[in-house]
């Protein structure tokens, strides 16, 4: 993966690293477990199911705002994939999809 790595091939990476449920429609892909969707990406923005308060502290930092999906989610548009962005990516997708995967959680 190069550093000028799209969204989208970063996202597509770490869900073959971790496979999950993919599907498209009207140009928006939704990844989930279980039927449980924890990623949605639309054009430059994904948006991540993540646990209540950590998605209300996320939305403290920069490129991140709430999400209309819900008090659990964030969406996350940062206009550079830099170190930074890459890596609160990679932490808030692993998050959200291993609440995904966990019955426990709705």
């Amino acid at each position: 993966m190069t550093d000028d790595a799209t969204m989208a091939e970063r996202l597509e990476a770490l869900v073959a690293a971790a496979p999950a449920e993919r599907a498209e429609a009207n140009g928006i892909v939704t990844w989930s477990i279980a039927g449980r969707p924890f990623a949605v990406l639309a054009g430059t923005a994904v948006e991540l199911r993540l646990d209540r308060a950590v998605a209300h502290a996320a939305t403290r930092t920069p490129d991140t705002s709430p999400s209309h999906r819900g008090e659990d989610w964030v969406r996350f548009e940062p206009a550079a994939l830099d170190g930074h962005a890459i890596d609160r990516l990679e932490a808030w997708f692993a998050l959200a999809r291993r609440r995904a995967a966990d019955p426990k959680v709705n």
